[in-house]
């Protein structure tokens, strides 16, 4: 029986993450002239905590976990801005698209790496 959580790692759990993290980037830009908008972010390092404590944790009965129950999600936390606005939007163009892009990319390579896995075990099963 193939075990798809020691498969996949976590890859399938940072897809979520990211996928939470792009809303949240695009609201962020989306209310760049909103005043008095406060720019929002998720804290990864939480997600990261989460799934380094989950791999040290043992299954001993299979009520313990139920399926699904496998959704990281970061705390969303205010951005404090670099440069103070008049209105007191804390959002920053520029680095807000920065974030989105390197957020995507970061996404993209999730995929890639979930797409080899995937591959892998095809081939597997197939007996390749």
């Amino acid at each position: 029986m193939i075990n798809f959580d020691k498969a996949l790692g976590v890859h399938p759990q940072m897809l979520t993450f990211r996928a939470q993290r792009a809303g949240v980037l695009a609201a962020n830009l989306a209310n760049a002239d909103t005043p008095n908008y406060k720019a929002r972010d998720l804290d990864f390092s939480a997600v990261l905590d989460a799934t380094k404590g989950r791999s040290m944790l043992q299954r001993t009965r299979s009520a313990h976990f139920e399926q699904g129950s496998h959704g990281l999600k970061g705390e969303l936390l205010y951005r404090t801005p670099m440069q103070a606005s008049l209105d007191q939007n804390t959002v920053e163009v520029d680095l807000e698209r920065a974030k989105f892009m390197e957020n995507a990319m970061r996404y993209q390579a999730s995929m890639r790496f979930l797409d080899g896995k995937f591959s892998g075990l095809r081939a597997a099963l197939r007996g390749e």
